[in-house]
């Protein structure tokens, strides 16, 4: 009787997702859930002061984490775009055939990319080597590839967005935003077009609205 009243207390209406505006992972989580037309209610967090809600259903306790309707609870940004596509992808984002190539590019900017990023916008606290050779790094790992990528098709992997495009995308836009003087400078054409469909697209405005912390 117990277990199935807390069951039941579990439960949610409707899907609830945890999360930050700013956060990156956070921001391709949200991309995919609206992408795929999942309505969620949205509980924003002030990373200084995480709700205990939280931090008891995800050790993780960082976002994003997803309380399903059943009270099921997907805490890593991937899983959670996984699970919005797999409910519904009217585009064909998921690229099962491409999975491996899909792999591929979501690991390099998760990994090597990811860590020459946080150096770079936060090199004050790496001051080992300026900026601007955090910067040099995340070219050679990461953006330099992207470009040459994009110099044959609109998107990462050919001439439609996917799972690849939504997933790398705002963490390119944290590297852009670091300066953009000298990012709207550098010889990235491509990748600026790219970034800059993304940035303007509705989908985008559609996940960055200003919402209130969640108490």
């Amino acid at each position: 009787m117990r277990q199935a009243y807390t069951a039941r207390l579990m439960q949610v209406a409707r899907p609830v997702l945890y999360t930050f505006r700013r956060c990156p992972y956070a921001i391709r989580a949200r991309l995919a859930l609206a992408y795929a037309g999942i309505d969620v209610e949205q509980r924003e967090v002030e990373l200084c002061d995480k709700p205990a809600t939280l931090l008891a259903i995800s050790a993780k306790a960082t976002v994003p984490v997803l309380q399903l309707a059943n009270g099921a609870v997907i805490d890593q940004s991937l899983d959670i775009m996984h699970w919005a596509l797999q409910q519904h992808d009217p585009d064909g984002w998921l690229r099962l055939d491409e999975a491996s190539l899909v792999r591929q590019w979501i690991d390099s900017n998760d990994g090597t990319f990811k860590q020459a990023l946080d150096r770079y916008k936060y090199a004050v606290r790496y001051p080992a080597f300026p900026a601007a050779e955090h910067r040099t790094y995340a070219l050679e790992l990461f953006v330099f590839p992207l470009e040459r990528q994009l110099q044959t098709a609109q998107f990462v992997l050919g001439d439609t967005a996917s799972i690849a495009d939504a997933a790398i995308f705002p963490f390119v836009r944290q590297f852009a935003m670091v300066d953009r003087n000298w990012f709207d400078g550098a010889a990235l054409p491509h990748v600026r077009g790219w970034l800059e469909g993304w940035l303007s697209s509705r989908l985008f405005a559609s996940v960055m609205g200003r919402n209130p912390v969640w108490r």
